[in-house]
């Protein structure tokens, strides 16, 4: 056989191993998966108020309010009262010998024009001092005031003695008593000249 017939003669390609294809190659990298991910824009949920939390809000509220007023309740229910007030002031006048007492010590002191505030004691049996006071503390247009008991006005202004537990012994009864030096500013002094403005008596 001539070997140029040989080779126009097809090839048998039983059995033979043929060439594999290459796998196609992967399209998409893994920064670009990544790059996919951040173009993606974020979607952050948003808390819309409903009907409950609005009625959750106003009841806080409304908690807070009566928070503040039962707060505020004691402060008023423990406002100094006038009697309280009086026994203070006479108290700091004393430590500043600042109280004429009894109705001889009492007009002298405002016919000197030296007094501030004038107390007199509504029970007083002497209507001649009571009288001369009162024109006193018009003409010299000085506060007076006027509480129930004598008695209770001379404890209040000095005119006893404290035993060990503190109670008042030996009350001398006095009638009149007129502040010539409050010793300072206080509360109770507040208190007090505040009543004075308003009323000008102790009824109890």
């Amino acid at each position: 056989v001539d070997s140029r017939s040989l080779s126009t003669w097809p090839r048998c390609t039983h059995g033979a191993t043929q060439p594999q294809k290459a796998a196609p190659a992967h399209t998409h990298t893994h920064t670009q998966h990544l790059a996919r991910i951040q173009e993606v824009p974020l979607r952050t949920p948003q808390h819309t108020m409903s009907d409950q939390d609005g009625d959750a809000g106003a009841a806080a509220a409304a908690g807070d309010a009566a928070a503040a007023d039962s707060a505020a309740a004691p402060a008023a229910s423990s406002e100094m009262d006038v009697m309280t007030a009086l026994k203070e002031v006479f108290k700091r006048s004393l430590q500043h010998d600042g109280l004429a007492r009894g109705l001889r010590e009492s007009a002298k002191a405002l016919d000197r024009r030296q007094g501030h505030l004038c107390v007199l004691a509504s029970n007083c049996n002497e209507p001649t001092y009571v009288r001369l006071i009162g024109a006193l503390c018009d003409e010299h247009n000085i506060k007076l005031l006027k509480v129930p008991d004598n008695k209770q006005l001379g404890e209040w202004a000095g005119l006893c003695k404290i035993d060990e537990e503190g109670n008042a012994r030996k009350v001398v009864p006095c009638s009149c008593v007129v502040v010539k030096d409050f010793g300072e500013t206080s509360e109770a002094l507040e208190v007090l000249l505040d009543y004075v403005k308003q009323r000008g008596e102790i009824t109890s």
